[in-house]
């Protein structure tokens, strides 16, 4: 990477935000539906997370009828909570419904409706999105579903304007994802959007996924999911690289750091990641940043410095490859709310 021109004072994490203790969240468990997508909402906001020190959720699994539920597999789930617990929650979660044709029965219509009238956070994970539109929370809101569905809630649900070109869509009190594997997209956006970046990164290290996926504006996204490597002398290096994001690292350096020639260590590192060195440092450097965004007041050009890009023009153009928005507009969104398409608005 080019040499730094301008020397950077480092700039301190924020503090997170914190929700009120004992925010509960409700997952809705219906017959037929699969374990995947309620074992997203319970790895996200179900784990005690004792080692962020700060008031998680409070996660309860919600049947129509409380009792025994018939899953996918031949298996069952047994839930002493109903739709009164449902309706009093603070988030309300509905996975993906098992027949998209149908209409949601009007017991959980009535829940879903009391939970959005008190105020609580209405989400879906994919084909759920049928659920809330059925219930009238979608109409004249933009909303996104599974590709594969987009045409028919769009079809059957024409007062909704369904976008089915992003991982998810953050609308305020009512946020919708794609696929079941967005829907896991979506939980780490809201831990961000409730308790700041720095430990969304963290639960989503924890979960050895991005904490914000390239390309997250469409639902196939060419990146492979980075995970862990295998190689202890790559891992070390790469910690000791998220460790020195702000200063002007080279691939020489990284490759010193894991006791390997830099044509080794290029090879071993896109296998592993799927990347390059240098374009991971770039993401990694965008995704420091973006805490100092939504939670300090520094401007762009320190910001910029303090991540490790040598200038602010250099940041900008990469923070649009990345990001699909300015650094600026990724700020004014964070402080106001108002997300969208797996981006700030």
């Amino acid at each position: 990477m080019p040499s730094r021109q301008v020397a950077a004072t480092p700039l301190s994490l924020p503090t997170a935000r914190r929700p009120a203790a004992g925010h509960r969240v409700a997952l809705l468990a219906y017959p037929g539906m699969s374990m995947f997508e309620s074992g997203i909402v319970t790895e996200v906001f179900g784990l005690p997370r004792p080692e962020f020190d700060v008031d998680w959720y409070d996660l309860v699994v919600c049947a129509e009828r409380p009792g025994s539920v018939p899953v996918v597999g031949g298996a069952s789930l047994h839930t002493p909570y109903g739709l009164v617990e449902l309706a009093a929650a603070q988030t309300v979660i509905v996975p993906g419904v098992p027949d998209v044709t149908a209409d949601p029965a009007p017991e959980v219509v009535s829940a879903l409706l009391r939970a959005h009238q008190r105020g609580a956070r209405i989400m879906s994970i994919c084909s759920g999105a049928f659920a809330l539109a059925g219930a009238g929370l979608l109409d004249g809101r933009r909303a996104t579903t599974h590709w594969q569905y987009a045409e028919l809630l769009a079809q059957r649900y024409p007062r909704v304007e369904v976008d089915p070109d992003v991982l998810y869509l953050d609308d305020g009190d009512l946020l919708t994802s794609a696929g079941s594997a967005a829907g896991l997209d979506l939980c780490v956006h809201v831990v961000r959007r409730d308790h700041g970046a720095a430990i969304a990164n963290a639960v989503a290290r924890r979960l050895v996924i991005p904490p914000h996926r390239d390309g997250g504006q469409a639902q196939f996204v060419e990146a492979p999911v980075t995970t862990e490597p295998d190689d202890d002398r790559l891992a070390s290096s790469i910690d000791w690289a998220l460790a020195h994001l702000a200063d002007p690292l080279t691939v020489a350096q990284l490759a010193g750091q894991a006791h390997m020639s830099p044509r080794t260590y290029l090879r071993h590192f896109a296998r592993a990641t799927g990347s390059s060195p240098i374009r991971w440092l770039i993401d990694q450097r965008i995704r420091a940043s973006l805490a100092l965004l939504e939670e300090t007041d520094a401007p762009v050009e320190q910001i910029a410095g303090s991540v490790g890009f040598d200038s602010p023009v250099t940041y900008r153009h990469h923070f649009g490859r990345v990001m699909l928005t300015s650094p600026s507009a990724y700020r004014r969104a964070f402080r106001t709310g108002t997300t969208t398409g797996g981006r700030a608005a």
